[in-house]
């Protein structure tokens, strides 16, 4: 199989994890005992709220992962073990989707095959090839198609929720920067910003969780069961096996890798423990507000003695241009995304960007020259645009995405590598902090999403007899 193809099939085994077909397609019967006498597939396994997982569902998503770890080479766990951690992926995706919806969260079709069809440039295909592929898999299209908006509607959620409330002041850039040139100039505080000269860690941790607001003996018991999981490991034990089976973070199922992460990218927890540790070295336990984590390093890459002040102080920019549409109380947020799309139609179709740009643009400066900003520089532009910007490759015309400013399109029309200017660095810092934030601040929004929740799990282990069924969440 084809790298772009491992991409792909990676997104597709991700989805069914992360979303649920609409309730109300399958007819299920409620109450204790039998359910029925339809298939066993057609039971109950979770009740969410007002929603249902059922046993089929559990049962796609089992082998979507099973399928992954093969890939990976991750041992897997027995199917008691393993569908216990499925279905509470499964749980929390469905939180996620009702939680979108009470927030007027909704995703249009534009939108939507904006993104089906970004997801095919970036492995080289067309959506024919695209949905050939998803059809070979054994997925409908239909289906995938819903699965992806509901995926953008998550997304949608952390942004109103989360990333567009966190603030950072200049007192926390000018300490995360003399943090990091104290911890060896690995980002921002001693120029060496660069693309190769900035240290990067690959981590994966194992979380042993604690209740929001746990007693003494809950914080006892939590502390004993990463006591004993990190002796395990010592010991020998297949640290991603041992992640796939106890662990409570949400890359449990990708063997608890956190992935590629700079020095001010680092969870705040792990900035004092990562930079000592050698690569396949273990953390101690780390407690949070969330439990006991264990940290593994993986591997290290940058950072590097042999480097000139040159090419150190490089980082990736970005030409891009963009169109500008704002609401107002005659222009609401959906008729202004909708128009965007149906401009970004128009110029998929063969219009020239910059004709469409200045005769709809409503950021009047850039209009003037086509949409074009120019050369950007990490950090010159507000996050959300950043990211958005980020995710293409030269020529790609990004979605619709919000900003507080209005809605847009991006292109990118080229990248290179440049200088970084002091004022870029502090941008820089200024947004891996926002990030950082970002994403402790959305973990813990899950973490109370999920103990707010009714959940009754129904599901029995194979070959048990039925005894009483997990209680309710509190």
């Amino acid at each position: 199989m084809t790298r772009m193809n491992k991409r792909l099939l990676a997104f597709l085994l991700y989805l069914p994890l992360v979303i649920l077909p609409a309730t109300g397609q399958t007819q299920l019967v409620f109450g204790p005992g039998p359910e029925g006498s339809g298939s066993a597939l057609d039971a109950i396994a979770a009740v969410v709220n007002d929603d249902v997982i059922t046993r089929r569902e559990l049962e796609a998503a089992m082998a979507a992962i099973k399928i992954q770890l093969r890939q990976q080479k991750v041992p897997i766990p027995p199917d008691s073990v393993l569908e216990n951690q499925v279905l509470e992926r499964l749980i929390l995706s469905q939180l996620q989707l009702r939680a979108a919806e009470r927030n007027g969260i909704t995703v249009d079709d534009a939108t939507l095959n904006a993104a089906i069809e970004t997801l095919a440039r970036r492995n080289n295909m067309n959506l024919t090839q695209l949905r050939q592929m998803i059809e070979k898999d054994g997925t409908d299209f239909a289906k995938f198609r819903d699965d992806v908006r509901r995926e953008i509607m998550a997304a949608r959620l952390r942004q109103k929720l989360v990333d567009s409330q966190i603030q950072v002041s200049e007192q926390d850039v000018d300490s995360l920067q003399a943090q990091l040139a104290g911890g060896g100039g690995d980002f921002g505080g001693g120029g060496n910003s660069g693309a190769g000269g900035e240290r990067e860690y690959h981590l994966a941790q194992i979380l042993i969780a604690l209740p929001e607001e746990a007693t003494p003996r809950q914080v006892e018991t939590a502390r004993q069961e990463a006591d004993k999981v990190l002796a395990r490991l010592r010991q020998g034990a297949d640290f991603r096996q041992m992640a796939v089976s106890v662990s409570a973070g949400r890359q449990a199922l990708e063997g608890g890798d956190l992935g590629w992460r700079r020095a001010d990218q680092l969870p705040t927890l792990f900035t004092e423990v990562v930079p000592k540790l050698q690569p396949g070295q273990l953390s101690g336990l780390i407690r949070s507000p969330s439990g006991f984590h264990i940290v593994k390093l993986l591997e290290v890459k940058g950072g590097g003695e042999a480097r000139s002040s040159a090419s150190s102080n490089l980082v990736t920019q970005t030409h891009a241009r963009h169109i500008l549409i704002k609401t107002s109380p005659q222009l609401s947020d959906e008729e202004t995304r909708q128009r965007l799309a149906q401009l970004r139609q128009r110029i998929q179709n063969g219009e020239d960007f910059a004709v469409v740009a200045r005769a709809n643009s409503e950021d009047t400066p850039s209009a003037e020259r086509g949409g074009d900003l120019g050369w950007v520089t990490p950090g010159m532009l507000v996050p959300r645009f950043e990211q958005a910007m980020n995710e293409l490759q030269p020529g790609e015309i990004s979605a619709p995405f919000k900003t507080p400013f209005g809605w847009h399109i991006v292109q990118v029309r080229e990248r290179r590598q440049g200088p970084a200017s002091t004022e870029a660095n502090r941008a820089r810092v200024r947004e891996a902090l926002l990030r950082r934030r970002a994403d402790e601040e959305w973990e813990q929004t899950l973490r109370r999403l999920r103990e707010e929740a009714y959940v009754e799990i129904r599901l029995q282990p194979a070959a048990a007899s039925a005894e009483s069924s997990a209680p309710p969440a509190q």
